[in-house]
């Protein structure tokens, strides 16, 4: 009973673990049998030798954006990891994979922001990455109470985020790749947190 306890507090810091900081990562692989196509992108990615746990879309309020080397370096191989990850794969010949990871903070850094995923095919980078993003931007603006127009081209959308100046910063981080004869093809991108 004694060891069961030990157990469970040891447990606890990961269920009020709040992330300070986050790096994005993105990564490719191939390979003839579908998991190890996805271990190939997660190596690519830089990652795979963490237990990874998906989480939801917030980026926490005052969570610093940090190069991957700087992330890479303060977490260790075994160690459980939360990310935010978009993912997508195919064994098509030619069928282009799309994932990628939109970001969306407000100027008050004191509040949270949101990560979004996407992910499909036949997607370019851009008009991916641009997807992501928006839906990002959209979370955010609408838990904010900010004018959104679904009808609006995303040009049109961003400047009129910059003119109310309530948004800081909104990027995207995507990642494509077509498929290859005989293989599976993965593509992913990653929020990943530390402390």
């Amino acid at each position: 009973m004694e060891a069961i306890r030990v157990e469970f507090t040891a447990m606890i810091p990961l269920a009020g673990f709040v992330p300070e900081k986050v790096f994005f990562t993105k990564g490719v692989g191939a390979h003839k049998e579908r998991l190890t196509s996805f271990e190939m992108a997660l190596r690519d990615a830089g990652i795979a030798h963490f237990n990874l746990v998906t989480v939801s879309s917030i980026l926490p309020a005052n969570c610093k954006r940090i190069p991957v080397k700087d992330g890479l370096s303060q977490l260790l191989p075994g160690q459980i990891v939360f990310c935010v990850m978009a993912r997508s794969d195919t064994d098509e010949h030619g069928r282009l994979a799309t994932a990628a990871v939109g970001v969306a903070r407000p100027r008050n850094k004191d509040h949270f922001g949101f990560l979004s995923e996407h992910h499909g095919h036949g997607m370019t980078r851009a008009v991916a990455g641009d997807y992501g993003e928006d839906l990002a931007v959209e979370m955010l603006c609408t838990v904010m109470g900010l004018d959104y127009d679904t009808n609006a081209d995303w040009n049109e959308k961003k400047q009129r985020w910059k003119i109310q100046g309530d948004i800081y910063d909104s990027f995207n981080v995507d990642q494509t790749r077509k498929g290859t004869r005989g293989q599976w093809t993965t593509v992913l991108t990653a929020a990943v947190f530390c402390a």
